[in-house]
C-alpha cells in the first residue's frame, strides 16, 4: 500500500491527499518526527527531508507537484487534469500561484500568530500587509474562476485541489473569501466534499499541543524551514529582523544539504 510522509497542516501534503482520496486510492500516512529527526525510511525516500513524500513500493517520489503527476500517470481514472493542453496549463499555473505565492502568505501568518516571531506594532503591520496580499490573490482567483462552478471546469479536479489548501488556510488565519463572492461559493462547495472534509478534520486535529510551540521555537527545539518563497515573503513584508533573529538563535533553517 502507498505510504505518504506528511504533516496534516502542510498545504502540499493536503493537495496530494485530496488527489488520492478523489481517485479512491488507499494509502497510509506517517508523520516524520520533528524532534528526534527523520527516520531512515524517510531520509532514503527524500534527501530534501520535506513533506510530502510518497512511497510506492520501491518507488519514492517527492515534491507535491511531481507526486500529483506520478499519481495521474499511474492511476489515470478518474482524471484530475482537464482534457485540453490549454486547460491543463491553466490549472498548473493556478497551482504555481498557490504553491509559491499564496502559501508563503499563510505560512508567514502562522509564523507571527502561532510562533510569535513578531509582536506589537511589527506584528500588526505584517498581518495587515498579509491581509491586503490575500485580498489581491483572492481577486485573481475570482477572475480565474469566472462563472464556472470549479477551477477545473465541469468538475472538481487538479485546479481545485491546488487552490483549496491555500484558501482554507487563509480562512483559518482570519481572511476568508469575500462573503457572497464566487470564490466563497466555490470554497463552500469544495469544503462539502468528503475528501476535503477529511483533510480539514485531520488538519484541525493536528493542532493539539500547538500552544507549546512558541516556547519550543524560542528554545531552538522546533526549527522552521524558510524555503525560497517564504524567505522572500518575510523580507518584503518587513520581517528581515525576524530572519536575522531566527538565524542567530538557530530556530530557522533552509533546505537540507544533501550528503
Amino acid at each position: 500500500m502507498l505510504k505518504l510522509f506528511e504533516h496534516p497542516l502542510s498545504p502540499y501534503a493536503q493537495k496530494v491527499k485530496l488527489a488520492l482520496l478523489e481517485k479512491g486510492i488507499e494509502f497510509t500516512t506517517e508523520l516524520p518526527d520533528i524532534f528526534t529527526g527523520p527516520n531512515a525510511a524517510f531520509k532514503a525516500a527524500n534527501p530534501r527531508l520535506e513533506v510530502p513524500t510518497l512511497a510506492d513500493g520501491d518507488t519514492s517520489v517527492f515534491d507535491s507537484t511531481i507526486i500529483l503527476e506520478y499519481v495521474e500517470d499511474k492511476w489515470p481514472a478518474p482524471p484530475l487534469l482537464p482534457a485540453t493542453p490549454a486547460a491543463r496549463a491553466r490549472v498548473r499555473m493556478l497551482e504555481e500561484v498557490c504553491d509559491t505565492y499564496y502559501e508563503a502568505i499563510n505560512w508567514g501568518l502562522y509564523e507571527i500568530r502561532f510562533f510569535k516571531r513578531a509582536e506589537g506594532e511589527l506584528a500588526d503591520e505584517m498581518v495587515a500587509r498579509a491581509g491586503r496580499q490575500i485580498a489581491g490573490v483572492d481577486a485573481y482567483l475570482e477572475r480565474a474562476l469566472g462563472g464556472a462552478a470549479w477551477f477545473n471546469g465541469a468538475g472538481f479536479g487538479w485546479g481545485d485541489l491546488a487552490v483549496f489548501p491555500a484558501v482554507t488556510a487563509a480562512e483559518f488565519n482570519g481572511f476568508p473569501p469575500a462573503p457572497g463572492s464566487a470564490l466563497a461559493d466555490w470554497h463552500a462547495r469544495a469544503k462539502a466534499r468528503p475528501s476535503a472534509e477529511r483533510v480539514v478534520r485531520e488538519a484541525m486535529e493536528s493542532l493539539a499541543g500547538f500552544a507549546e510551540l512558541p516556547g519550543l521555537v524560542a528554545s531552538g527545539q522546533f526549527v522552521r524551514e524558510y524555503r525560497d518563497h517564504r524567505l522572500e515573503w518575510m523580507l518584503r513584508t518587513g520581517g528581515a529582523r525576524i530572519v536575522m533573529d531566527g538565524m542567530a538563535k538557530g530556530n530557522i533553517r533552509f533546505s537540507a544539504e544533501m550528503d
